[in-house]
């Protein structure tokens, strides 16, 4: 089976639906989002459905969580928290309730899916060293996890000793359990400004990270013309 599992759209419509056309000539079978549908971006509620639309597996990001009033936002930093209360206020309420009615993790019979960490996935922590990853791989009772939150894609595999890969092709060994992290959607960080996102082929065992140009200058006006602020149209343009 071939799935498309991204996240981290932060409500970047122009990158979303670059994504999602890139995903139809891809023959992917199910769609699974990561979390952090909304947040920075200037279309959240056009982002939220489009991802119900598609009938996507989903999980609860840190910034989904805010927007419902279900994350202090204290957590963030102050353009972050501008994003946040803007984002509410421009979500409808039927939006919310879906927010809402996420889960922190799902558990397919295979892999696992989840925003931040598997270890204590409220406190939405980052997996970003050796030693995060470990943290995972000992809460895991399936062979793959995938997640997000960091915005910069890699893999980190349960070796001895513990190794990790940018590579963009990852065959998998389901005796070695991975941790892949699906990079960003709407906001990469990683200095390479193109929407990413993962396809998984279950039955080849094989992880691809794809890249995609999208509209950038677009998505960022967006923002601008918004009144939010302008470092979250300038990230877009650096990827980072």
């Amino acid at each position: 089976m071939r799935f498309a599992i991204f996240g981290d759209i932060h409500g970047n419509l122009e990158a979303l639906e670059v994504v999602l056309a890139e995903c139809e000539t891809c023959e992917i079978e199910n769609y699974l989002c990561l979390g952090d549908i909304v947040g920075y971006g200037a279309n959240p509620e056009e982002c939220v459905n489009r991802i119900r639309g598609l009938g996507a597996l989903a999980v609860c990001g840190n910034h989904d969580h805010a927007v419902v009033g279900a994350q202090n936002l204290s957590y963030f930093n102050a353009h972050a928290r501008d994003a946040v209360i803007w984002t509410a206020k421009q979500l409808s309420q039927e939006s919310k309730n879906w927010l809402k009615g996420l889960s922190l993790v799902e558990h397919l019979p295979d892999f696992s899916i989840v925003h931040g960490s598997l270890h204590s996935p409220e406190l939405f922590n980052y997996v970003q060293t050796i030693k995060d990853a470990d943290y995972n791989f000992r809460q895991m009772d399936r062979p793959l996890l995938f997640l997000g939150h960091s915005h910069y894609p890699l893999a980190f595999f349960d070796t001895s000793p513990m190794t990790y890969t940018l590579d963009p092709i990852i065959p998998l060994d389901p005796s070695v359990k991975t941790v892949v992290n699906a990079g960003s959607v709407g906001q990469p960080r990683d200095e390479d400004p193109r929407a990413c996102f993962v396809i998984f082929d279950s039955e080849a065992e094989l992880v691809e990270l794809r890249r995609v140009e999208y509209d950038i200058d677009a998505a960022a006006q967006k923002i601008l013309d918004a009144g939010l602020p302008q470092t979250l149209a300038l990230r877009l343009t650096l990827g980072k």
